[in-house]
């Protein structure tokens, strides 16, 4: 019988950026996906639209669809609301693996990561991904979705869910992976937190940045296959 696992998405993203990734590894697992709050055109709910709110989701899914304990893999936010949502309900969660996924939040790292949500900018800069955002995600307006995930990193900031003690006292085998340039997640700061989680394993990805579809599809599936076999 297949193992089941859950794959989660990225900031300003939705479950079809990890939907390549489910095609590849669906020959060797049942493979779950689904959109946060506010993203993919699910209503965003300010209230929900939180760090605790998407863990929470991942708690409902799991428990929704009968997966406990399942395997989760979690790119960027997906992976911090990953580890959360083991934090907060120890034993929903048999493995996680991690990629480019931050964790040194503090209200400076979010004012760096916020100030890359200004939609002038981003009109300017990147018109395309711009009107990729606003296709992806309608009917939800996109300065409202800039908004929440700007609310969002603010609150992390100021209150990480994620502390070196939170991450000590996980049970659940974790994989850290980040890219060698991944200016986001960052390696050192990856590499700090790996080291405080007792059952952790970490991995620089080399040349390779933040952004999923720029890294190597069949590097990746086979990470995380061979992560989830040793962890079974």
């Amino acid at each position: 019988m297949k193992q089941s696992l859950l794959l989660l998405h990225g900031a300003l993203a939705s479950e079809a950026q990890v939907k390549p990734l489910a095609r590849e590894l669906s020959a060797f697992y049942n493979v779950h996906t689904f959109s946060f709050s506010g993203h993919g055109g699910r209503p965003l709910e300010t209230e929900k639209f939180s760090m605790q709110g998407f863990a929470a989701e991942v708690t409902e899914f799991i428990q929704e669809h009968r997966l406990a304990p399942v395997h989760v893999f979690g790119y960027s936010m997906g992976g911090y609301a990953a580890l959360a949502a083991a934090a907060a309900t120890p034993g929903i969660i048999r493995s996680i693996t991690t990629l480019g996924t931050k964790l040194d939040w503090s209200p400076a790292t979010a004012a760096l990561e916020t100030r890359f949500l200004d939609l002038d900018t981003m009109r300017a800069k990147v018109p395309q991904y711009v009107t990729q955002l606003e296709q992806q995600h309608a009917p939800t307006a996109l300065p409202d979705l800039l908004a929440a995930t700007a609310a969002m990193m603010r609150r992390l900031g100021t209150a990480p869910l994620l502390s070196p003690n939170t991450l000590a006292s996980l049970a659940v085998p974790v994989q850290v992976m980040v890219g060698e340039l991944d200016k986001t997640a960052g390696v050192d700061a990856s590499r700090y937190f790996a080291d405080h989680m007792t059952h952790a394993t970490f991995e620089i990805l080399m040349n390779t940045p933040h952004p999923l579809e720029r890294v190597n599809p069949d590097l990746l599936v086979s990470r995380i296959a061979r992560f989830i076999e040793t962890a079974a």
